[in-house]
């Protein structure tokens, strides 16, 4: 509060009435805080008979621990959350008169990652329950003996959402050296639902009748399939092109137009039960996809194989009964966007994140299988090798 004149600035009269206030607001902000928590423990010996007793030493989260769990918490989000490696921690806290070595930020993650396991667990469980699944991969950067090798993580998404489940949504990460098929077979080999997906021939494994849990059912993603021609149609990005580029495919304009007739209709029924997405899928989209399926072979045939717009037709066409799986299934969404979406918080930190897989011990031996934290949308989950 700014104290009022008691003199008129003007005549001097000491006769002031209030008329009113104006308040002015100023955004600050206070610098976090360090401290240390000592915790005294008296030890009594008893006279009458030599006992020796002791209050118990307070829990920390990592078994002999020292850091507390905002601390701990706040490591891990930089590092996950925020793409913070862990030297660049250490160089911060350092900066505020915390000397937090590298290693020591290290152990703290690997530490952290062993006891949230059982979390891990529970919600791998939740999410290889679901009816489908949304399944998607992008690479990392893993930080390898004296370089930096390209990583891949892989992700599964439960989200009931669409066709009106209460589940809650999640999101379920592994990491790997490479994208070999064992990966998605291993991580999936209980899993007998709905996998939406792109067309990574990783998957066919999964596939396959005589698969011993049950096949699982493949359902494409349309978005992948409407993008392979937009970039064929798209007249802006054409334009910023230098000179002497494809023009414009008709075709693909004509295909992006009929596949956006079908997003029109999934806008409409998202959220809806599963039965009713179907009746109106049955309604609307079946005659579309029937049609686009035969201009497709028509406008196919004409066309020769060095055609640009011949290879996002053909994609089509080869995997068509898995394109249209959807017009029997209300449970299947039209894109595996819900997965992409799940992976974009690897692309906006691949750059600079640094990844680590696991920590040895002196013997070499693994100490801490890799976990992390990561962002689903508005869900936190948890990644694992």
């Amino acid at each position: 509060m700014i104290p009022a004149p008691e003199h008129c600035p003007c005549c001097g009269s000491t006769k002031l009435s209030k008329l009113g206030e104006d308040i002015t607001e100023t955004l600050e902000v206070i610098p976090r805080q360090w401290k240390v928590i000592q915790t005294v423990r008296e030890k009594f010996s008893c006279r009458g008979c030599e006992t020796i007793t002791q209050p118990p030493t307070p829990f920390h989260v990592t078994p002999r621990g020292f850091a507390g769990p905002h601390l701990l918490a706040m490591i891990l989000f930089e590092k996950f959350g925020q793409h913070q490696p862990l030297n660049r921690q250490s160089e911060r806290y350092r900066r505020e008169g915390i000397e937090l070595s590298v290693s020591t930020l290290a152990d703290q993650v690997g530490a952290c990652s062993a006891v949230l396991q059982p979390l891990h667990a529970l919600i791998e469980r939740h999410v290889l329950a679901a009816e489908r699944l949304h399944g998607d991969d992008t690479t990392v950067p893993i930080l390898a003996k004296g370089k930096t090798v390209k990583g891949h993580i892989w992700v599964y998404v439960r989200d009931d959402r669409p066709f009106g489940g209460r589940a809650p949504p999640a999101a379920l990460y592994y990491a790997s050296r490479d994208r070999r098929h064992e990966h998605p077979a291993r991580h999936l080999h209980g899993f007998t639902g709905i996998l939406q997906a792109d067309a990574y021939s990783g998957y066919n494994e999964l596939y396959d009748p005589s698969r011993a849990p049950g096949p699982i059912a493949a359902a494409l993603c349309w978005a992948h399939a409407r993008r392979q021609f937009f970039e064929l149609a798209d007249i802006a990005a054409n334009a910023r092109r230098r000179k002497g580029t494809a023009a414009i495919s008709p075709v693909a304009l004509e295909a992006v137009r009929r596949i956006d007739a079908l997003f029109d209709i999934e806008r409409g029924i998202n959220g809806l039960a599963a039965n009713e997405r179907l009746r109106v899928r049955q309604r609307g989209s079946a005659p579309l996809v029937a049609a686009l399926e035969a201009w497709l072979r028509e406008e196919r045939s004409c066309l020769s194989r060095a055609a640009s717009v011949a290879q996002p037709i053909d994609y089509m066409l080869k995997r068509w009964d898995d394109f249209a799986r959807f017009l029997g299934d209300g449970r299947i969404c039209l894109t595996n966007n819900a997965a992409e979406r799940a992976l974009r918080g690897f692309a906006l930190g691949r750059n600079y994140a640094q990844h680590v897989i696991m920590r040895s011990s002196s013997r070499g031996a693994p100490r801490f299988p890799w976990l992390g934290w990561a962002k689903a949308g508005a869900h936190t989950v948890l990644l694992c090798t």
